[in-house]
């Protein structure tokens, strides 16, 4: 596996300038790794221009549509585990389309939702 998925709390420590996350993210892009954020997640998490460190470590990311078939998708793990997060079931739609990691803070709920799924992904704590 060498894509992988940032959820929101991945977001929020870079706009906070974290500086492990900004250095991992470095490390990934210097590796050829473009991680991949879902659109929803980027909603979430941007609320003013005025987040210089989020917009630009968003320059280091692939910012991912959610279409129709991913949307059902991610509403039939939330139907599955009996969960409302709607972002958690995007991360891991987008996760596992791409056959990718995740990076959160939600670890419990993300690894509830993958197992939901009937696959296995990777998922690691922020």
């Amino acid at each position: 596996m060498s894509s992988v998925i940032y959820d929101a709390g991945v977001l929020v420590a870079a706009d906070r300038s974290d500086r492990r996350i900004w250095a991992e993210h470095k490390a990934r892009l210097e590796f050829g790794i473009v991680p991949s954020v879902p659109a929803p997640v980027v909603a979430q998490v941007s609320r003013s221009s005025q987040q210089v460190q989020l917009r630009r470590f968003l320059t280091g990311c692939a910012v991912v549509p959610l279409g129709e078939p991913e949307a059902h998708q991610a509403g039939r793990l939330l139907g599955r585990t009996r969960t409302t997060d709607v972002l958690d079931a995007v991360v891991v739609t987008v996760a596992l389309r791409q056959k990718a990691l995740i990076l959160t803070d939600d670890g419990q709920d993300i690894r509830r939702l993958v197992a939901a799924s009937g696959r296995s992904l990777v998922v690691l704590p922020v």
